[in-house]
């Protein structure tokens, strides 16, 4: 069948991209679902740091691709091996497919699925196709998922199913943002009643990390970002204090847990000055493979603190995706609010400018 889609043709070029255009919008064909696959009509999809990434060329991935790993949508077609999910049931998509098997898996989260990483990192579904061409050539799959697309062919272990009255602009932020920066509040750092947590980076997972930390636990909550629009936007949220990076410092601010989703070396050195003694840093941004930062080791051991990386917020998406869903249902776990802008297809490039500018919280690309 013949699909709309935002196809990433060259890494690296200079910005603005709405000037650059590294990504074309137009026609591509999408083969049938295999026997483990799912054709998915997209409902929205989400602009996340991990797309501009690849953008930018801090995550090197194989181009052409089409991007998007932050979606929701309805399954018009299934394989058939694929009973458990029928037709017009509303799913969830999510980066990393676990096959559930390999050694990796068995941790509970804890490290990420090694053939579905091998897959991701090649461009393919989890059985090692491609589904996506154009004019005879194959173009590659973003993280198993592709969601910037009017259509996509998922592997069954890339979606969680969701009730249908969860709507797509919130069902879209719990495969990435809410997973990620929720799951590392409660899968990582494990905040305890009566703690503090803060949270550096207020990006769309910082905020997700944000409104996860104020529905779970009767704890304090500190935002810290450089931009006074995301300090105001966490406020809003519900946070009890807000800083710079410098004011937090000069304000003494020592938290249980601290969490770091700007994917920044500056960031994650606030995040560890901010630790007190006895708390966890829980990294989850993904900075360029070349950054670096210089920690005292002594301060570690002599306060008994920890550094922890988290990927997917350690989570098990079959798992972690309910139980979000539980909370925005209840009240609770205000995913709409993450929502700074609705954007068209044909917008994604000046889209990328916005995110790599910092000021958007999550922009969603909606599907008529």
């Amino acid at each position: 069948m013949r699909i709309h889609g935002a196809v990433l043709e060259q890494i690296g070029r200079p910005r603005p991209y709405a000037e650059s255009q590294p990504i074309s919008v137009g026609e591509l064909e999408l083969a049938p679902p295999g026997d483990s696959e799912l054709l998915v009509r997209i409902e929205a999809a989400g602009l996340c740091h991990s797309d501009l990434s690849v953008v930018d060329g801090s995550r090197v991935r194989p181009v052409p691709m089409l991007l998007g790993h932050e979606a929701a949508g309805v399954v018009e077609q299934a394989g058939s091996a694929m009973a458990d999910v029928p037709v017009a049931q509303r799913i969830v998509m999510t980066f990393l497919p676990r096959r559930g098997q390999c050694p990796a898996c068995a941790t509970n989260g804890l490290t990420p699925c090694e053939p579905g990483s091998a897959a991701n990192g090649a461009g393919t579904l989890m059985g090692g196709e491609r589904r996506l061409s154009r004019g005879g050539e194959p173009v590659n799959h973003h993280l198993g998922v592709s969601g910037f697309a009017t259509y996509a062919v998922v592997d069954r272990r890339s979606v969680v199913p969701v009730p249908a009255d969860v709507p797509p602009e919130v069902a879209s932020l719990l495969g990435c943002a809410v997973l990620t920066g929720g799951g590392a509040v409660i899968n990582a750092g494990r905040p305890q009643s009566g703690q503090t947590v803060v949270v550096v980076g207020l990006g769309g997972v910082g905020m997700a990390a944000v409104i996860t930390a104020l529905a779970h636990h009767d704890v304090q909550v500190i935002g810290v970002d450089q931009l006074a629009d995301k300090l105001d936007l966490a406020m809003s949220m519900g946070v009890h204090e807000a800083y710079t990076p410098d004011q937090a410092r000069e304000q003494g601010v020592k938290a249980a847990v601290v969490i770091e989703a700007a994917g920044h070396p500056l960031a994650l050195q606030t995040a560890i000055d901010l630790t007190a003694p006895g708390g966890r840093t829980v990294t989850v941004g993904l900075p360029s493979p070349d950054a670096r930062i210089s920690v005292s080791p002594l301060g570690f051991v002599a306060e008994g603190r920890s550094l922890i990386g988290s990927y997917l917020g350690s989570a098990v998406p079959s798992h972690d995706i309910p139980h979000f869903v539980g909370l925005w249902r209840s009240g609770r776990l205000p995913v709409e609010k993450l929502v700074s802008s609705t954007i068209t297809l044909d917008q994604i490039n000046s889209g990328m400018d916005q995110l790599a500018d910092g000021h958007a919280v999550r922009q969603l690309i909606s599907f008529p």
